[in-house]
């Protein structure tokens, strides 16, 4: 069971807390009680993609969104981004939280920074929620050449690039067009200094040795856009649980929050009331 939301439970105005290399992170906490729901936005994202589920969450947890360096409001004087310094963004937010329980949720990119930050945050944390991610686990990460290959487009052109990923590969054909647009056009003006060297970074991860640290549940809230391999996953992750949420694209919780917010509130129910040590 959650911890009792506090009645007084305030919604915060922005705080700034400093990443291991001093880069500034912007997080905003809302709502009050036990655990603490951290929400990590994905690529070229920001906190505020995860708008539709603050209402849901804030009356019974405490709710952190932040801003990974390089997005939305946090700093970008950093010149390595990789997914471990991602990870020490999410960790450094945690630190200045005082809750006793901890579940990361993170989207796309976000998901696999959470895996990597499981070792920092540590005791505290209960379990990992994905979503739409982590389908390659149990899969060797891509030869550098295809790396490249898939990044080069962006390198040459960014904008429309980007618009054209988001229009062609992250929705579904007869989804939103009013949100497919907004997407596509907040995504494309991610600094391609930050956007490429991250997606490259991303691309580039090989999950083994991240999940040989994290020793709390994953499970996932993936779209049916694309298959989700749940038996080849269990492999890596023997708690892994999955919900296949039907006709929704990438950005399911934007999409169609009316469902994906009970099958949230399922998993971090689930996580909070799983004792420390548990499998």
């Amino acid at each position: 069971m959650a911890g009792a939301p506090d009645a007084a439970a305030v919604t915060s105005g922005p705080r700034i807390t400093l990443s291991a290399d001093n880069v500034h992170i912007e997080y905003h906490v809302t709502g009050a009680g036990e655990p603490a729901i951290v929400l990590i936005h994905g690529w070229a994202s920001d906190s505020a993609y995860w708008n539709a589920q603050l209402g849901i969450l804030r009356p019974l947890y405490t709710v952190v969104t932040l801003d990974l360096a390089g997005h939305g409001a946090s700093g970008a004087n950093r010149n390595d981004w990789s997914i471990a310094r991602y990870a020490q963004d999410v960790a450094a937010v945690v630190r200045q939280l005082s809750n006793r329980r901890i579940v990361l949720v993170g989207h796309a990119m976000g998901a696999t920074v959470a895996l990597a930050a499981a070792p920092l945050v540590g005791e505290r944390l209960r379990g990992i929620i994905a979503v739409d991610a982590l389908r390659s686990i149990g899969q060797p990460p891509p030869a550098a050449a295809e790396v490249r290959q898939r990044v080069a487009p962006f390198e040459s052109d960014f904008v429309g690039s980007t618009r054209k990923l988001v229009r062609e590969s992250l929705f579904r054909r007869d989804a939103d067009n009013t949100l497919v647009q907004k997407v596509a056009y907040d995504m494309s003006l991610e600094p391609p200094a930050v956007a490429i060297p991250s997606l490259t970074a991303l691309l580039s991860t090989d999950l083994a040795p991240v999940l040989a640290a994290v020793h709390v549940p994953v499970y996932a809230i993936n779209s049916d856009l694309a298959p989700t391999d749940a038996v080849r996953i269990r492999k890596a992750l023997p708690g892994f649980r999955l919900d296949v949420l039907e006709h929704t694209g990438h950005f399911l919780m934007m999409e169609a929050p009316d469902r994906f917010n009970p099958l949230l509130l399922k998993d971090i129910q689930a996580l909070a009331e799983r004792q420390r040590g548990q499998g």
